[in-house]
């Protein structure tokens, strides 16, 4: 895990977006094409022992950031979220809770339709790159 290399001034970062997995390469092409500069993506591999401490680090490189999110593929019971979510309380010198972005809890991994699947990912993709929602 490491900073955002892509962030060229790191003080206008606003919403810091931690994620695991692919999601990571879609967040990064999405932002590309946005121009969502506001935004650090943060990719997390390691889930435990947890990066507490180098967490805090890359945090602290981005001392303007007010948001703190967790964007994953995988449905809101499924996937990282449910053990992250704690971890990453008290990220921020504000105390800002972390916000959950993906797809809503569900009994199936998947939708079964790929035009849905797209369509999901793209509101997930917007919606984590959107500063101030």
């Amino acid at each position: 895990m490491r900073d955002d290399a892509e962030v060229d001034d790191a003080g206008s970062v606003k919403r810091i977006v931690f994620c695991s997995g692919k999601v990571f390469y879609d967040l990064q092409e999405a932002r590309k094409k946005s121009g969502a500069d506001r935004v650090a993506l943060i990719r997390l591999e390691q889930f435990y022992p947890f990066p507490q401490n180098r967490l805090r680090e890359i945090v602290a490189n981005f001392p303007n950031a007010t948001e703190v999110v967790w964007c994953q593929e995988e449905p809101r019971n499924m996937g990282g979220w449910t053990f992250v979510e704690p971890r990453l309380e008290g990220l921020l010198a504000n105390e800002t809770r972390p916000r959950y972005v993906g797809r809503a809890a569900s009994a199936s991994p998947a939708t079964g339709s790929y035009a849905i699947y797209l369509l999901e990912q793209e509101r997930l993709l917007n919606e984590a790159l959107a500063v101030g929602m």
